[in-house]
């Protein structure tokens, strides 16, 4: 199988590999013991493989998907040695990414939009990092040549729009805000128009990230929604869902929670770095059937990458 090109760059590349490092040491611990003394993949090897791959958070869904393609490549070659494990464990994870819409761009990219500037509506709980990937995600805007306006609709905590003004002065892009309580649906429209009279190319949006109470959050997120649309007709463009990779199965929840509250039309995934459930991108790849979009893989302001399913895969089965 021919999936992997090398087209990230160097530095990117060595990021990636960097962020991943703990997930494969981990990942690669428990293989190696699942496959001591054994020369080829039979069963036992396969049922250990399989509680590795849950163990790893890649999901029960997703794993029991990548077992049965490997019992076919298994049952197709008659004979597969345990050293060709790691290769078609990750040809068959490729493959299987490539079968969604799961990220193979290699660069931040901005569609354009006749009715006026890309509009990113951030949705997810409190301390997943939110307001760190709006703040990187407009840095990465802004390196571009970009006008960037971020507005501050989480308005349910002073530390929110407190923190999103950090970010904004840290990246020298305009914000838009109003005191702590106010309507969030009034702090976008504010944002939306403020965007069109500075010909914004992009406007990111902050949303409150509280999940006690689904009802109520799916109420204030189709207001919000309704509310943009008086200016931009077709807003927002992008539903962005951050998720917390070192959360695990808490992570597969919230993708739940959220995409029962609103309609999410990408993910980013981060904290990668710090821990060994680097999986969890692949089984929520796979279930959602929602794009992942970034992934955070380190705390620096260039850490925040553009998900390449590839790449990823390479990284993590180097």
């Amino acid at each position: 199988m021919s999936f992997f090109k090398k087209i990230f760059n160097k530095e990117k590349k060595e990021t990636l590999d960097k962020g991943l490092e703990k997930s494969k040491t981990t990942f690669f611990d428990k293989l190696n013991k699942a496959v001591a003394g054994k020369s080829k993949v039979d069963d036992s090897v396969l049922d250990n493989l399989e509680e590795i791959l849950v163990s790893s958070d890649v999901g029960v869904t997703t794993t029991l998907k990548i077992i049965d393609r490997i019992e076919a490549r298994v049952a197709q070659d008659k004979y597969v040695g345990t050293g060709e494990l790691n290769k078609i464990l990750r040809e068959e994870i490729a493959g299987l990414l490539s079968e969604i819409d799961s990220g193979n761009a290699t660069d931040f990219v901005v569609p354009k939009h006749t009715t006026g500037p890309h509009v990113i509506m951030v949705v997810g709980v409190n301390g997943v990092g939110k307001t760190t990937t709006i703040g990187k995600l407009a840095h990465q805007f802004k390196s571009q040549g970009l006008n960037v306006v971020l507005g501050a609709a989480d308005t349910f905590r002073a530390a929110a729009i407190d923190q999103l003004q950090v970010w904004a002065d840290r990246t020298g892009v305009p914000i838009v805000k109003q005191e702590m309580g106010s309507d969030p649906a009034s702090v976008a429209f504010d944002t939306l128009q403020s965007g069109l009279n500075q010909n914004a190319d992009v406007i990111i949006i902050d949303t409150a990230g509280r999940l006690h109470n689904k009802v109520n959050l799916m109420n204030e997120l189709t207001k919000v929604k309704r509310v943009m649309q008086k200016v931009i007709t077709d807003a927002p463009h992008d539903v962005l869902l951050v998720l917390d990779g070192s959360t695990g199965q808490n992570a597969f929840e919230q993708a739940k929670q959220f995409t029962a509250a609103t309609e999410v039309t990408s993910l980013a995934v981060t904290k990668l770095d710090g821990t060994a459930k680097g999986g969890v991108v692949i089984g929520i790849s796979d279930q959602f059937q929602i794009p992942v979009k970034y992934i955070g893989v380190g705390e620096g302001i260039d850490d925040l990458q553009v998900f390449n399913k590839f790449e990823f895969v390479d990284s993590f089965f180097k």
